[in-house]
């Protein structure tokens, strides 16, 4: 692929009210995941993450602990870049919204949309969950109560900025028409449709009852909700030190429980600011953990520690995109992680580099053409990591580990009569090859390692190149096999 092409991810920013969980780690590492993979193929890549620092969620839980915002969200922020240093995550820029360059970008795009006439004052009334920073109508409410986090709800009146939201309801329905693709995947449009055409009202935008936030720059009174200024975080990172270029950005990956603030709003606090729109918008489902979803208040978490201790880093990854079809629900199960573990990485991936290096070293390898790789359909591996489909890819690929493994039953090299071993043992080397490669983006420890193992470079031109002669010694077990311990509670 041509260098100039550019890749611009992102993962949201995060709350730093607590310890990050599996839930920041999914939608992380299936962005770390599709920047591995675009770089791979030569892209210029950039990968965003970092955290919503401001909010009236904050001001609780930091009161709740006796501190001051900052200094309560300064001290959470080490814990999510160690996080992400310990799932192997290679994010380009970390941003929070307490950085100056960040207000900067907000205060100048409140005060361009004020000019415009897109914001006006008011006085708010109405239903707010502090857990979402959202507000809700009544009929929203499920006995009285926020619909996701089933926690009873408050009453909110006071003086408020309002953005002009029902004015953009045309450009909106127009655009998720022209670009279906903006709200991603495509069985989670028509509920967005279907609420921007029922109905569109203008948005409660500043608030007076707490001041950790940006302030208003044509009202030192207010400060910015927590939405307006957050949303701005994907496109201010872009505006540093010439990183103008990556903007807009390819995907904006989420969870779906935020749709609705990145589908409707997002683009039309763009459209006001005369800022041209992200791509696409892809949601992903929730980790559940028994079956609910997980959740600190309610006792159902996992967090990354907790991950990683069950049977390491790329077995955590692997299994988050394996285990779940992306975009969909997944339920976490230490159990099934640890058969995926045992099964598929130990026994069919960790099998096949361990008898073949071993063999490799017993007997060598000699260069021939190698049929079993044109079974591997590189083209279809493609094509599912350009739809964000990363369990088909995957799948795709164990199915080429399958017929590997296969390959090395028919043709029993080891025997000592066997005249082709070295051939049959260049093919299979050679395999592998590609298999590290394409499986770099999901577990780029193990693949490191297979590529010093057969001399091989992680590179996508590597793929198509015929493998190296060079002297192959044994590989070390790649994933230990895991006891499967009492279920957690």
């Amino acid at each position: 692929m041509a260098n100039n092409k550019k890749f611009y991810v992102t993962t949201p920013i995060y709350y730093p009210n607590d310890i990050p969980h599996i839930g920041h780690a999914y939608t992380t590492l299936a962005a770390d995941v599709l920047a591995r993979w675009f770089k791979l193929k030569g892209y210029d890549v950039f990968f965003l993450t970092g955290t919503d620092d401001h909010g009236k969620k904050i001001v609780q839980a930091a009161e709740k602990a006796g501190k001051k915002p900052k200094e309560f969200v300064d001290e959470l922020i080490p814990k999510f870049k160690d996080a992400w240093r310990k799932l192997n995550i290679e994010y380009d820029k970390f941003i929070r919204t307490t950085d100056k360059s960040h207000e900067k970008v907000v205060k100048e795009i409140l005060q361009k949309v004020y000019d415009k006439g897109d914001i006006y004052k008011g006085e708010y009334e109405g239903y707010y969950c502090v857990g979402c920073e959202a507000y809700y109508t009544e009929k929203d409410l499920i006995n009285g109560c926020c619909p996701i986090h089933k926690t009873k709800i408050e009453r909110l009146k006071e003086e408020s900025y309002f953005f002009k939201l029902s004015k953009y309801r045309n450009q909106l329905l127009e655009l998720y028409s022209k670009h279906p693709e903006f709200i991603s995947p495509k069985h989670r449009r028509q509920e967005i449709i279907n609420r921007v055409k029922e109905e569109l009202r203008d948005l409660s935008i500043s608030r007076t009852s707490f001041d950790w936030g940006v302030q208003l720059p044509f009202d030192k009174k207010h400060v910015s909700y927590v939405w307006f200024d957050a949303l701005f975080n994907y496109y201010s990172a872009t505006r540093e030190k010439g990183k103008e270029k990556y903007w807009p950005a390819d995907v904006h990956l989420i969870g779906k429980d935020i749709l609705w603030f990145h589908t409707v709003y997002w683009p039309a606090f763009l459209l006001s600011a005369g800022i041209s729109l992200p791509k696409i918008v892809f949601a992903h489902g929730w980790w559940t953990f028994d079956k609910e979803k997980i959740s600190k208040s309610r006792g159902k978490v996992v967090n990354v520690d907790e991950l990683i201790a069950i049977a390491g880093v790329d077995s955590a990854r692997y299994f988050l995109f394996r285990e779940g079809v992306f975009g969909e629900d997944g339920d976490f199960s230490e159990d099934v992680l640890i058969e995926r573990n045992n099964t598929e990485l130990a026994n069919k991936l960790g099998n096949l580099v361990s008898r073949v290096s071993n063999l490799a070293e017993k007997y060598g390898i000699e260069k021939c053409g190698n049929n079993l790789i044109k079974k591997l359909n590189l083209k279809k591996i493609e094509k599912y990591f350009e739809d964000f489909e990363l369990d088909k890819a995957l799948n795709e690929i164990f199915a080429f580990i399958d017929l590997c493994n296969e390959y090395v039953q028919k043709t029993q090299p080891w025997k000592e009569e066997n005249k082709d071993k070295k051939k049959i043992l260049y093919e299979l080397s050679d395999s592998i090859k590609a298999i590290a490669i394409l499986l770099f983006p999901f577990i780029p420890e193990t693949s490191e390692k297979i590529a010093k193992v057969f001399g091989f470079k992680i590179d996508w031109k590597e793929i198509n190149k015929p493998l190296k002669i060079g002297k192959i010694k044994k590989a070390e077990i790649l994933f230990k096999k895991v006891e499967k311990t009492n279920k957690r509670t």
